[in-house]
């Protein structure tokens, strides 16, 4: 009778923590649905607000946008000029290490090539020697 008791009791423990899962996901099913509404209507709220901003910006400051487009406009073309030309002059200082560089790798490989060059002909002049001394 003990055993069927207990049996009872954990089965109705399995029901119950069965039962509060579901219930679990029940209640965050219902949350996430209720946060996508909440999200959706702070979306169509913020969107209505912006169209609002928008319409009494364009009719109480157009002038004034338009001016200060204009001189955003000419401080952005006077900036792109500057830029072009530090890039250009950079560009040129590159350009002028680069073939710094590269002339003196070439002037360094000439060096190493007529060091062999010169060690070639000693040996070379050397053989000879040796073989006019054997004949």
């Amino acid at each position: 009778h003990e055993r069927e008791h207990h049996r009872e009791i954990s089965e109705l423990i399995t029901k119950h923590e069965e039962e509060m899962e579901n219930l679990r996901a029940e209640l965050n099913k219902e949350q996430q649905h209720l946060l996508d509404e909440l999200r959706q209507q702070m979306a169509a709220t913020h969107k209505a607000e912006i169209e609002q901003a928008k319409l009494q910006s364009q009719t109480l400051h157009s002038l004034e946008l338009e001016a200060l487009r204009l001189s955003l406009n000419n401080m952005h073309t006077s900036q792109l000029e500057l830029t072009q030309s530090n890039l250009r002059k950079e560009k040129e200082t590159a350009l002028v290490e680069l073939r710094e560089m590269l002339n003196d790798k070439h002037a360094q490989e000439i060096a190493i090539l007529q060091s062999r060059h010169q060690l070639e002909w000693e040996k070379i002049k050397e053989q000879c020697l040796k073989e006019k001394e054997d004949l």
